[in-house]
């Protein structure tokens, strides 16, 4: 029903249902993992009006479990990257975790998946610092895009006097891909999913 993804790491399928709505992932050497990924499967989805809240735990000093609301996944949002790296010295949150008896070594920290209402996931409140940017993946990308293109094609400049003629190529002006650079750039800016019409 659920993966987990770490970056330079297997993916994760086979999570340990430790009650019927609750399953854990391990994730060893957890002091060098940044980021997770959890995602449906999309073989199972949730039951109507359920979605699964994300939880990431990890043995404090005293080797207790400290259990900390990363967010949720549904039906409508089957995936989401959480940042890890900066929660280990933070508090633990109440969790559904609590009262089950996990088995855990010290050196593994877990993410826990609990099959909740979707009332419920919406009134929860993640710790702060597990969201990743708020501009999504594809903007991002799409911004990384058109930086590396312009600054490629700007790597080939030369000058009129610096040409030597070749009938065969045709060359197009810098700043005929500077306008297009900054014209998909500001269309970008107001609706990213703009190229779709």
């Amino acid at each position: 029903m659920f993966g987990c993804l770490v970056a330079g790491r297997l993916v994760q399928t086979a999570a340990q249902q430790v009650a019927e709505d609750k399953f854990v992932f391990d994730l060893p050497d957890y002091e060098n993992i940044n980021h997770v990924v959890v995602f449906m499967l999309g073989t199972v989805p949730f039951p109507e009006g359920m979605g699964g809240s994300v939880y990431f735990s990890y043995p404090d000093s005293n080797g207790v479990p400290v259990w900390q609301l990363l967010g949720f996944v549904s039906n409508g949002k089957p995936s989401a990257i959480f940042k890890i790296s900066g929660l280990k010295s933070g508090e633990g949150s109440q969790h559904p975790f609590g009262a089950m008896n996990i088995l855990r070594t010290p050196s593994v920290a877990q993410i826990g998946i609990s099959v909740e209402l979707l009332g419920s996931l919406a009134q929860q409140t993640p710790v702060g610092n597990a969201a990743v940017s708020s501009v999504d993946s594809f903007t991002q990308f799409t911004q990384k895009m058109l930086d590396n293109f312009y600054n490629f094609a700007s790597s080939f400049a030369v000058s009129q006097a610096q040409m030597t003629p070749n009938p065969s190529e045709m060359f197009i002006p810098a700043n005929v891909v500077l306008k297009w650079y900054e014209s998909f750039q500001r269309r970008l800016a107001q609706n990213p999913l703009f190229w779709k019409t």
